[in-house]
C-alpha cells in the first residue's frame, strides 16, 4: 500500500486543499496504543487464570488420589490369646512376648468365624482378607498389656490391600471376577463381616508412624522422612557456611580480573546443570574414591550441597550487592578494617536474602530424585534410620518406588507422599517469604 492510500485511511487527512488535522491523528494513534495495552492486559490474565487452572487441576487430581491414604478399614476378630499356644505368660519377659507366633495364633482364631470354609484354597482366600503384618499388631497388642493372655477377646486388625481398596471405591467390584482384587467368595465373606459391624474406617496411623513395607496398608513415609532430615541437615552445615563465604569473597575481597570473572561464569552454569550430573559426581567422588558407605543420608548430603552451593553463592552474592556503599564508607570512615566492614555490617544487612537463598536451595534439594538414585538411596529400606551412616532412603524417591510398583494400593500411598512433599515445599517458601518481608531493609 503507498503513502497516500496509508492517509486515506487515517481519520483527519483531506485530499484536496491537503489539510492535516493533527488533534484526530493523535487520538487514532492513542487508541491503537490503549487497544495494544489492553490486549497485552488480557494477555497477562489469560495466562495467569490457565497456570492457576493447570495448578488447580494437579491440585485436585493429587487430592482426590491421595486422600484416602489417610484412612484404613479395620477386622474385627475374636482371639483367645491362649498361653499353651503361644508358649508365653503374663509373667515372661519382653523378649519371650515379643517371639511368640502371634500370626498363626490369629489365622486359627479368624478360621474360627469361618467354620464352613475347610478347603485349602478357600482358607486361603480367607487369611487374604486381612493384612499378612497382622501378627505384629497383636504382638504391640500383648506387649503393652500382657493382661489380655489367657482370655478372649476382639481385636481389630489391619485389613489386607485389597479388601481396603475394594472398600474405598478406589477397585471396583462390579467388574468380572477375572478382573477384580476379589473374587465373589471374598466379597460374601466381607459382606458378611461388613454386616456383622466388624469392618471399621479408622485414621491410618501407620502412613506417617512407619517406614516402607511389602504390604500396602502397613507402609509409611517416616523413614524416608527421617532419611530426608539427615541429608538436609548435612547439606546445611555444609552448604551454608562454604556458600556464605565464597559469596563473601567474591564479591567483597577477590580481585576484578579474568580469573575471577572465570569462576563467576562457571558458578552460573553450575547453577544450571541437571542435577543428575552432581549424582554422577557424587558417585565417582564420593563414593568410588572417598568409600563413604552407599545408600546413607551422609552421601546424600553431600551431593545435594554440591548441588546447592551455586543457589547460595548467587543469592549471597545479590544480598551483597543490595547493601548500599554508603554503609561500607560510613564504617570504613570510623576506622573499621575490610574485613570488620563485611562481618559487622555488611553481611548482617545481606542475611535475609542470604537465608532466603538458602530457604530456597534446600528446598529445591528436598525434591530431588535423580541425585539419590546414583548414590544408591533407593533400596528398599524397613528400618527407620537413626544416624547418617544407617541406610535410608528419601521422600521423593519413596514416592518413585511405589509409583513403580504395580500393585494398586501404592498408587493412593504415591498421592499421598506428593500431598505431603507438596506442603514440606509451600511451608519452606512460606519461611523464606517471611524472613525477606520481616527483615529485609529498603534503602
Amino acid at each position: 500500500m503507498t503513502d497516500s492510500g496509508r492517509r486515506d485511511k487515517v481519520p483527519g487527512f483531506q485530499r484536496g486543499k491537503a489539510q492535516w488535522s493533527q488533534q484526530p491523528v493523535a487520538n487514532y494513534r492513542l487508541r491503537r496504543r490503549y487497544a495494544a495495552e489492553r490486549r497485552f492486559q488480557w494477555y497477562g490474565r489469560l495466562a495467569m487464570l490457565l497456570g492457576v487452572a493447570v495448578l488447580a487441576f494437579l491440585v485436585l487430581t493429587v487430592f482426590s488420589s491421595g486422600h484416602s491414604a489417610f484412612v484404613r478399614h479395620q477386622i474385627g476378630v475374636e482371639v483367645f490369646f491362649d498361653t499353651d499356644a503361644l508358649g508365653i505368660t503374663a509373667q515372661s519377659p519382653i523378649e519371650a512376648l515379643e517371639q511368640a507366633e502371634y500370626l498363626v495364633l490369629l489365622r486359627k482364631n479368624f478360621f474360627k468365624t469361618f467354620p464352613q470354609v475347610r478347603r485349602r484354597r478357600d482358607r486361603k482366600h480367607l487369611l487374604a482378607l486381612i493384612s499378612s503384618n497382622s501378627g505384629g499388631e497383636l504382638r504391640n497388642l500383648v506387649v503393652s498389656n500382657p493382661a489380655v493372655l489367657g482370655i478372649k477377646q476382639q481385636v481389630w486388625v489391619t485389613a489386607s490391600s485389597k479388601v481396603d481398596q475394594i472398600l474405598k471405591g478406589n477397585a471396583p467390584r462390579e467388574i468380572v471376577e477375572q478382573h477384580r482384587l476379589l473374587n465373589d467368595k471374598q466379597l460374601k465373606w466381607l459382606d458378611r463381616l461388613a454386616g456383622e459391624g466388624r469392618v471399621r474406617t479408622r485414621f491410618n496411623p501407620y502412613f506417617f508412624t512407619r517406614g516402607d513395607s511389602r504390604a500396602p496398608e502397613m507402609a509409611g513415609i517416616w523413614g524416608a522422612i527421617l532419611g530426608s532430615f539427615w541429608a538436609l541437615l548435612v547439606c546445611l552445615l555444609l552448604s551454608f557456611p562454604l556458600g556464605v563465604a565464597a559469596a563473601v569473597y567474591l564479591e567483597e575481597f577477590a580481585p576484578k580480573n579474568g580469573w575471577s570473572e572465570l569462576i563467576e561464569v562457571n558458578i552460573n552454569n553450575l547453577a544450571a546443570v541437571p542435577s543428575i550430573i552432581f549424582g554422577l559426581l557424587g558417585l565417582a567422588v564420593f563414593l568410588n574414591f572417598f568409600g563413604v558407605p552407599r545408600g546413607t543420608p551422609l552421601v546424600g548430603g553431600m551431593v545435594l550441597s554440591l548441588m546447592t552451593l551455586p543457589t547460595i553463592i548467587i543469592t549471597c552474592r545479590s544480598a551483597l550487592k543490595a547493601v548500599p556503599p554508603s554503609i561500607r564508607e560510613a564504617a570504613m570512615g570510623m576506622g573499621a578494617s575490610p574485613m570488620q566492614v563485611v562481618l559487622h555490617h555488611v553481611l548482617p544487612l545481606a542475611l535475609p536474602g542470604t537465608l532466603t537463598g538458602v530457604i530456597i536451595g534446600l528446598a529445591r534439594a528436598l525434591g530431588e530424585t535423580a541425585p539419590l538414585l546414583m548414590i544408591g538411596m533407593f533400596a528398599f529400606v524397613v528400618d527407620l534410620p537413626e544416624g547418617l551412616l544407617d541406610s535410608a532412603t528419601a521422600l521423593p524417591v519413596q514416592i518413585y518406588l511405589w509409583a513403580e510398583s504395580s500393585e494398586r494400593g501404592y498408587v493412593e500411598l504415591t498421592a499421598a507422599g506428593i500431598m505431603v512433599i507438596l506442603g514440606f515445599m509451600i511451608v519452606m517458601n512460606s519461611v523464606a517469604m517471611y524472613f525477606r518481608k520481616r527483615f529485609e531493609r529498603r534503602w
